[in-house]
């Protein structure tokens, strides 16, 4: 706890010296509060703190004392309105004391230094959040898994409430929208599922079956709902030579299939994200009709502009163009995967049979919830599905130009429409980027349609913009760095280690040096080697502008060496041969065939499929790392 608050600190005076203010009140006030409530404060009082603020420069004018009553607020009158005490000496660049609005040309830097100062730990993750001092850790981490699998359940009982409320002209025109949108995707993939003609491939995450990573390639469960339209004997077999081993398969009728795994991964201290773990069988040919569609999205010039699925800069972009002209704004999304019914993914393949079914078939109906039992799904799928991401971007497409079309006084097309505005549009999972003039009508059809939109998040006023990670205002990047991680305590909590080292060249690429200086010291303590390198060496160390240290020459090569820490990850054993082994080798060849459509820096995106790695040993050892160490030795600091 100590050595967060020091490195708040550090980073305090940092920026207070870029904005030649104070922040020595600033740090006594955090060091107060932290000590009585805890790392709840840090991770949960002060992030809301952070998001007020980021509402007020959106509104373009400070808000109320009900917006922020857990903190001390300078003396108002009539003529003065007053700030938060708190980070005073930067919120007076911000925002004029007496009126409360936005100055004409606000301090980028303090806007900077607020969000920073506030916003750090907001994404920290621990095993357990302590609300109160003196609590159980284990009880207050159940509590808070409890919480959220009850909110996965309310959120179930929404979605079919939603699906009671729509009448059949609200679902007509959502098909209408989304046949001209996707009917030529949805047409090129129908077809390779007639022509049995996917690609489908294995994962590295967990299933629900629990097999092995090279296990699944021996799989012998297959639902009948799959071997109707997407038979066991085409796409899990090497050839049909081996047709003899399909004795040895077990085809689950729908009322015994395995339910998807709902379990609770760390996000905040405030809350676990929930996600779901497919069966091997399902997410073996969601694969394969993902990567189908992926493809025929990507040959469509309008689709491939309006839809991301592996690059988020274009809505940063986007965000940063908003930022400046105010005509683009940024929504986002909770529960965005949750919400999307899958009756109206079901609409939306309406006229192309073979894919709608071959969706279905890979679709889990059931979902296995800690605490309430196996409970049956009327969302489309939860995180963890490979066809979550592509089915909720594209629902959300269709939605949102079915509320531009809405609001047009003109008469145009639909058609015309998405011509029109395909510029003014982008849709990355639920960060969405629409025009300003039309948000309200977006809003109003997403949220008639299951979504809800996260106005704490959401901007379109004035000039600040968020999408995909990155925060602007008026043009100007003021995205943060944030603490991920508690800082290690020693070198063999090797994670941790790992964490901070990345830590400390976030804060050095930002020119945060109080922290950075800080955290070379931390770091220089807990480990006897720590050079400076480039960010391309498997060392870890110090990235400087500088250059790097040579300690020594290699034998050899003749080229720089330095001595560190690098790190050791051994993978499990997992042996594999017979028909499965065959069935990869042959998965691996025909990926690596296909490279143009899954480059090698995207492989391991779990949005696009795996492409397994080029290793001559993946028969014996296969899967994630289930340890992480770190090893010291001689490498090259670049």
């Amino acid at each position: 706890m100590k050595s967060l608050m020091s490195l708040w600190s550090s980073a305090a005076d940092d920026l207070a010296a870029r904005c030649c203010t104070s922040a020595t009140r600033d740090s006594k006030t955090i060091a107060c509060r932290a000590e009585n409530e805890g790392l709840w404060f840090l991770a949960v009082v002060l992030a809301d703190f952070g998001k007020v603020t980021q509402k007020w420069l959106d509104q373009g004018r400070v808000g109320s004392r009900h917006d922020l009553p857990l903190w001390k607020w300078g003396k108002s009158s009539p003529d003065h309105v007053g700030c938060p005490r708190f980070l005073g000496g930067f919120l007076e660049l911000i925002f004029d004391p007496c009126s409360g609005l936005v100055l004409d040309e606000p301090n980028i830097e303090a806007i900077y230094a607020v969000r920073q100062l506030t916003l750090m730990f907001s994404k920290i993750a621990l095993p357990a959040a302590p609300q109160q001092r003196g609590g159980s850790v284990k009880t207050v981490r159940s509590d808070l898994e409890s919480k959220a699998m009850s909110g996965f359940v309310q959120c179930e009982q929404e979605v079919r409430a939603t699906d009671r409320r729509l009448r059949p002209h609200d679902i007509e025109a959502f098909c209408r929208m989304s046949d001209m949108l996707f009917g030529s995707v949805f047409a090129a993939v129908d077809r390779e599922v007639y022509n049995h003609s996917l690609h489908p491939r294995h994962g590295p995450g967990a299933t629900a079956d629990r097999l092995t990573s090279n296990g699944k390639y021996d799989q012998r469960i297959w639902p009948t709902r799959l071997e109707r339209i997407l038979p066991f004997g085409e796409y899990a077999l090497p050839s049909w030579s081996y047709y003899s081993e399909m004795d040895k398969v077990n085809f689950l009728e729908p009322g015994a299939e395995i339910p998807v795994r709902v379990i609770s991964v760390p996000k905040t201290l405030k809350s676990p994200r929930i996600i779901a773990i497919e069966p091997t069988a399902m997410q073996y040919m969601q694969q394969g009709i993902l990567r189908s569609l992926l493809n025929a999205l990507q040959k469509d010039s309008i689709l491939r502009r309006v839809i991301g699925f592996d690059d988020q800069e274009p809505n940063r972009q986007m965000a940063m163009a908003g930022s400046l002209s105010r005509e683009l704004a940024t929504l986002d999304l909770s529960d965005a995967s949750d919400r999307v019914s899958n009756q109206l993914v079901r609409a939306m393949l309406r006229n192309h049979p073979h894919m709608l079914e071959a969706v279905d078939a890979t679709r889990s109906r059931r979902a296995d919830v800690p605490g309430h039992g196996v409970i049956r799904l009327s969302k489309f799928a939860s995180m963890g599905s490979a066809l979550c991401f592509p089915f909720e971007a594209m629902v959300f497409t269709t939605l949102i130009f079915m509320g531009i079309s809405s609001e047009l006084t003109m008469s145009l097309s639909e058609k015309d429409v998405v011509r029109r505005f395909s510029r003014q549009v982008r849709v990355f999972g639920d960060d969405l980027i629409v025009p300003s003039r039309h948000v309200l009508s977006v809003v109003q059809r997403l949220e008639h349609f299951g979504a809800q939109v996260n106005l704490s998040k959401s901007f379109w006023s004035g000039r600040f913009r968020e999408s995909c990670g990155r925060e602007y205002y008026a043009g100007n990047d003021v995205s943060i760095v944030k603490v991920r991680q508690v800082l290690p305590t020693q070198r063999q909590d090797a994670s941790l280690v790992i964490s901070a080292v990345a830590l400390r060249n976030q804060f050095y690429q930002a020119g945060l040096w109080g922290a950075c200086r800080y955290l070379d010291d931390y770091l220089g303590k807990l480990l006897k080697y720590f050079p400076n390198v480039t960010p391309e060496s498997r060392l870890l160390g110090r990235e400087c502008f500088l250059g790097y240290d040579n300690q020594r020459t290699h034998p050899y090569l003749h080229s720089p060496l330095a001595k560190g820490y690098y790190v050791k990850a051994e993978l499990p054993r997992d042996h594999l041969e017979g028909p499965g082994a065959l069935l990869k080798c042959f998965i691996m060849s025909e990926a690596r065939n296909k490279a143009e459509t899954f480059p090698p820096e995207r492989g391991r995106d779990a949005r696009h499929g795996w492409m397994p790695p080029a290793d001559e040993k993946h028969l014996e050892r296969s899967g994630r790392p289930k340890h992480v160490d770190i090893k010291l030795g001689w490498a090259s600091p670049f």
